[in-house]
């Protein structure tokens, strides 16, 4: 600068990847809150769930335990528990699928490098919640044996 003009004042110098840096700050922490409160959702999510789950089942412990004076088999019960869980999260799934059609409509805007149709997120977050599902219609059923 010195070379080109000697009377030009200098001020604010600064590298490249620092400019790139404080350019990009203000998204990434929005992504990261929008990833850290998605986080938290699903985490929320899960956990209610595994509530309704548990509640349900344990609701029924009298009738299960009736079913079992009766003979009725281990498979059995677990079937029966199992089909309460299926009928509850695919009521579940199939709502939240909609609403999150919806959202996504909305907040595509928001969304880099993924579209708002994109299948493999809501896809992978149905799968992660089936199986918390799973596992807490089998945790239910099991507590309800040792009652």
């Amino acid at each position: 600068m010195a070379k080109i003009d000697k009377d030009l004042p200098v001020s604010d110098i600064a590298s490249m990847p620092d400019i790139l840096n404080a350019s990009v700050a203000q998204p990434r922490f929005r992504t990261f809150l929008l990833g850290l409160f998605a986080t938290m959702a699903l985490v929320l999510a899960a956990t209610g769930i595994f509530g309704v789950i548990s509640y349900s089942v344990a609701c029924r412990t009298h009738e299960i335990g009736i079913r079992v004076a009766l003979g009725a088999s281990r498979r059995a019960i677990l079937g029966l528990v199992s089909r309460e869980t299926l009928i509850l999260i695919s009521a579940g799934l199939i709502l939240g699928g909609i609403s999150a059609l919806a959202a996504s409509r909305v907040l595509g805007h928001l969304l880099f490098g993924v579209s708002a149709s994109d299948p493999l997120t809501p896809a992978s977050v149905t799968i992660a919640l089936a199986a918390v599902a799973a596992l807490a219609a089998y945790v239910s059923r099991a507590a309800s044996d040792e009652r």
